[in-house]
């Protein structure tokens, strides 16, 4: 009985006190988040710092692993997955990134909670916590002012003008893994046909991406701090900025 007492009480101190030993059943399991890089050509320079300022900012609260497409050098680590791919030049390494991730083995992602796709070139410079976390997630951006939708009517990619309130980055964006793989999978049939009679939208994979979430809406909007252009004045404080690769 009084084994039992103190099995009691030193399960209920380790939740009070947050135990770190690994495993151990009476402490609740970390969110497992994978973030997704396509680091071909020279990017793979551009990932390595993408993913080192993320070890410091993104999801501290949770198990974190990077998942990293290339044909480059990228320090192993425990928290990194190398998938070979192909530098397919551009607009290709941009454009067919959907068919990169649809097509990777899916096991490798078997135990994320979360998966997010991000630029190479971003960098995190503030905490970036759990506030991400949703079904789909996705960063808004003021309609015009950067891009614009795809407006020839022919196109998976065309947007009615007026229909549309928010205009989407394509840098960085995620969601509950059945439901990431569900939206690049029909993503990347929808490149393909247009790719079929040899028509790409009019900012590649970030138009198809705005199609698809206007018709499949955000349940978390993120603010312009999540995807924040280097070279413009900041009227927001940035957590993730997209560098400005002519400096």
């Amino acid at each position: 009985m009084f084994v039992k007492q103190i099995t009691i009480l030193l399960v209920f101190l380790s939740l009070l006190v947050g135990c770190k030993k690994p495993g151990c059943p009476s402490c609740p399991s970390k969110k497992k988040v994978g973030l997704c890089v396509v680091a071909t050509g020279k990017y793979d320079f551009y990932a390595r710092d993408m993913i080192n300022s993320a070890r410091s900012y993104f999801l501290k609260d949770c198990d974190v692993t990077y998942f990293v497409f290339t044909d480059g050098e990228i320090p192993p680590s425990d928290d990194v997955v190398i998938i070979p791919q192909e530098h397919l030049g551009w607009p290709g390494a941009a454009l067919k990134r959907f068919h990169m991730y649809d097509e990777a083995n899916r096991n490798l992602f078997s135990d994320m909670d979360y998966l997010f796709a991000i630029d190479a070139d971003m960098r995190f410079v503030r905490p970036v916590g759990e506030e991400i976390l949703g079904r789909i997630t996705a960063v808004s951006r003021d309609v015009g002012k950067h891009r614009t939708y795809e407006r020839k009517k022919k196109s998976t990619a065309y947007v009615k003008k007026k229909r549309a309130k928010h205009y989407f980055a394509g840098a960085f964006y995620g969601g509950k893994r059945r439901e990431f793989f569900k939206m690049v999978h029909r993503l990347k049939k929808r490149v393909d046909k247009d790719l079929s009679w040899g028509y790409i939208a009019v900012w590649h994979d970030e138009s198809y991406l705005n199609r698809y979430l206007l018709d499949h809406p955000p349940q978390v909007y993120l603010d312009t701090s999540y995807c924040y252009l280097e070279k413009v004045a900041p009227d927001y404080i940035p957590k993730i900025i997209a560098l400005d690769k002519t400096k």
